[in-house]
């Protein structure tokens, strides 16, 4: 199959994240990487040595004051938003306007002015995006959905839900600009909105009250004096009392890392290291919620972020039985792991040190529990839903494999999708702040998904 007129995308962000989207991207002939936008322009170089690698030509430079304008005077049709959560909204907009077909990085965005804001000009163009929940894209997830579409435990009356970050990955969230709430939204927005979306997309269900108690009891200054783990550096590179914390990382160690962030320092002042048990840490490391959906269920989630092992429970109570699902992504870490690339094990995109494997246990009533057989786990790509969202949203990496019109094809998610996703989370939020109870359509009123 020839490519004759390959479409034209702009990357927003050239941060690790967009690693994933610039090579997928620079490997499709039915796309071309035209476009590169970001402030930093050590790490946009990154990128285009990215696009060198897969025999791409560089892609133009843009500014973000640039991005609107150059939209159009470029011919773009296609943006990948992946830049600080709390800026997604000022790229998904003008890129709707413009006519773009937009793919944003999840969450969406990170408050309810921002969300309302991307909502109106959804409403307002008639143009749509699609939020980059690549776990929809897991086999192992999509099979709980199937067994729960054909009523496998009957009417799911409850849902628990834990969540387990170790103290390689969840610790990462503390060293970067996600420990500033009003740049993430927090671990309830930015990491949640994964299991947040699978609980609406399983149970085809939308959140109506949310409760719930966080907390920031592990990391931060006074936690990590109080539990004694606290080093006295505020980063990591060049300290020497970060030379033997287990919860340092260490940039120059690493090729990826050292381009993406240590060499780009001198452009913006971004530290990337910055110490987990220091000061200005706006969210919360723990975090138990209660919610409630139209359906009538409820769920119970918990997030712990400084766990031994990573991974995740989740269990379905029905009118005909239970439904568990376990997922170890670690059984436990060394406390000198380092990392093997740009993104790597802390980011969960590949696999961790001890890794485990998923389990799903179904347990009808008046018979025996019986083990679900499920494919072999890919653990370095999400459990394969990174690739298989890929293809759903861009078509295969060879164009001449049939497309997926499956499951596969059906699991993309729209803006409603995102906001549904995302209010749980703000609820949450607001929950921890107040002590009361948080109707998610008065906080955000989400049209119909």
């Amino acid at each position: 199959m020839t490519v004759s007129t390959p479409s034209r995308a702009a990357v927003v962000g050239t941060g690790s994240r967009a690693q994933m989207f610039t090579t997928a991207l620079a490997r499709r002939p039915q796309v071309h990487v035209a476009a590169l936008c970001d402030p930093n322009p050590v790490r946009i170089a990154h990128h285009q040595r990215l696009l060198k690698e897969a025999g791409e030509p560089e892609a133009a430079v843009w500014t973000p004051d640039e991005f609107e304008r150059r939209l159009r005077s470029d011919g773009i049709d296609e943006v990948v938003v992946t830049t600080v959560d709390a800026l997604h909204d000022a790229y998904i907009v003008p890129a709707l306007r413009a006519g773009c077909r937009v793919v944003t990085e999840k969450p969406m965005t990170t408050d309810a002015a921002r969300c309302r804001r991307i909502l109106d000009e959804v409403e307002a163009t008639g143009n749509h995006l699609a939020v980059a929940f690549n776990y929809r894209f897991n086999p192992v997830h999509e099979e709980i959905r199937r067994l729960l579409a054909q009523g496998a435990v009957g009417d799911v009356l409850s849902v628990h839900f834990e969540w387990l970050l170790d103290v390689r990955h969840g610790a990462d969230y503390f060293r970067r600009w996600h420990r500033e709430k009003d740049k993430s939204g927090g671990l309830m927005v930015h990491k949640s909105s994964h299991h947040f979306d699978l609980v609406n997309w399983w149970l085809g269900a939308r959140p109506r009250e949310v409760f719930g108690y966080g907390r920031l009891g592990f990391y931060g200054r006074e936690a990590g004096e109080r539990s004694g783990y606290r080093r006295d550096y505020e980063r990591a590179h060049g300290a020497a009392a970060a030379a033997d914390d287990p919860f340092a990382l260490p940039l120059a160690d690493n090729d990826a890392l050292r381009s993406l962030y240590l060499d780009a320092e001198g452009a913006d002042g971004y530290h990337r290291d910055r110490n987990v048990f220091g000061d200005g840490i706006t969210i919360e490391d723990d975090m138990a919620v209660l919610v409630r959906y139209d359906t009538g269920a409820t769920m119970t989630y918990h997030l712990t972020a400084y766990a031994p092992w990573e991974g995740y429970r989740v269990m379905f109570n029905g009118t005909g039985g239970r439904l568990e699902l376990e997922v170890e992504e670690s059984r436990w870490q060394p406390a000198r792991l380092r990392t093997t690339s740009g993104k790597g094990a802390i980011h969960g995109d590949k696999a961790l040190a001890n890794a485990g494997g998923p389990r799903i246990l179904l347990r009808p009533l008046w018979e025996a529990p019986r083990e679900v057989e499920l494919p072999p786990y890919d653990h370095a790509g999400h459990g394969g839903g990174d690739e298989r969202m890929l293809a759903s949203l861009y078509g295969p990496a060879d164009p001449s494999a049939p497309a997926d019109t499956g499951d596969a094809a059906k699991q993309r998610a729209t803006e409603a999708d995102g906001a549904l996703a995302l209010v749980t989370g703000l609820a949450a939020n607001e929950s921890f702040a107040t002590g009361t109870p948080v109707t998610a359509e008065a906080l955000l009123s989400v049209p119909g998904a």
